[in-house]
C-alpha cells in the first residue's frame, strides 16, 4: 500500500527499515564472510566479489553460481543455476504490486533489485502489528542487508586472500556453510515441505537416474520446486 498524505514522510520509513532489519543482517553478514572466503577459492578478489554482490545481491544464487564455476561448469550454466535456485523471488516481487504501482519506473527496479526474503517479512510483519510499513521501509531494510551483505562479502574475500593455506583453516567448508544458513533462514515452516522435497526429488532422481551435469540437475530442482510453491500460492 503506498503512502497517503497521513504516512509518515518517506524518511521515516526509510530510517525505520534500516533500524528494524540490523538484528537479520548480523546473520547475513555471516554467511556473506563464507561466500567472501568461497569466492576467494575461485579467485576473485575483494573487489569482484564487492561488484558481484552489488549488482547481483542473492546470496543463494552468488554461491551457486560460483561454486559450479569452481566445478569446471560454464558460465552459461552457472548463471542458469543460480537464477533457477532464486526463482521464488519472483514469486515475492509479484506479491509487492500494490507497493510499486505508480511509481517511476526506477523506483520499481529498486525495489525489485532490493526486495529480499529478509525485508519482505519484515515489512509485512510490521503491517500485522498495525504500523505503517511501504514501500520506502522495504527499501530501507534492502539498502541495510546490501551494504552489510557486500562489505561482508568483500571482508572475506580479501582476508581469504591473506591466509596462505586456506584449506588448513577449513575454508573449502565455506560454501556447504555458508548454503545451510541461507536455508536456515528461508525456511518459514511446514508450508515448505512440499517445493523442497519436490526439489530434493527432482535433483536426486535427475543425477542418479539421467547423464545430466549436476548443474543442470540444480536447474530442474528450483524449476521444479517454484513451480510447486506457485500453484499452491505459496508467497
Amino acid at each position: 500500500m503506498q503512502e497517503t498524505s497521513a504516512s509518515p514522510p518517506f524518511r521515516n520509513q526509510l530510517t525505520a527499515g534500516l533500524r528494524d532489519i540490523l538484528p537479520l543482517a548480523i546473520g547475513v553478514g555471516v554467511y556473506g564472510l563464507a561466500f567472501g572466503l568461497l569466492a576467494a577459492q575461485a579467485q576473485m578478489d575483494g573487489l569482484q566479489t564487492g561488484v558481484m554482490g552489488t549488482i547481483v545481491f542473492a546470496g543463494s544464487s552468488q554461491i551457486i553460481a560460483v561454486e559450479r564455476l569452481m566445478a569446471g561448469a560454464g558460465a552459461g550454466a552457472a548463471v542458469l543455476a543460480g537464477l533457477a535456485l532464486n526463482l521464488r523471488l519472483l514469486l515475492i516481487t509479484a506479491s509487492l504490486q500494490q507497493d510499486f504501482a505508480g511509481r517511476p519506473w526506477w523506483q520499481v527496479l529498486l525495489g525489485v533489485h532490493l526486495a529480499t526474503d529478509e525485508n519482505w517479512a519484515l515489512m509485512h510483519a510490521m503491517r500485522a502489528r498495525g504500523r505503517r510499513a511501504g514501500y520506502w521501509y522495504l527499501v530501507g531494510g534492502g539498502l541495510g542487508l546490501a551494504a552489510v551483505w557486500v562489505l561482508a562479502t568483500v571482508a572475506g574475500a580479501t582476508f581469504a586472500t591473506a591466509v596462505p593455506e586456506p584449506r588448513s583453516l577449513g575454508m573449502d567448508f565455506a560454501f556447504t556453510a555458508a548454503f545451510i544458513a541461507i536455508l536456515r533462514s528461508l525456511w518459514s515452516g511446514s508450508v515448505m515441505l512440499l517445493p523442497w522435497g519436490a526439489s530434493i526429488a527432482i535433483v536426486l532422481l535427475a543425477g542418479l537416474l539421467t547423464p545430466l551435469d549436476p548443474t543442470w540437475t540444480l536447474i530442474l530442482g528450483g524449476l521444479g520446486g517454484a513451480a510447486i510453491a506457485g500453484v499452491l500460492g505459496d508467497d
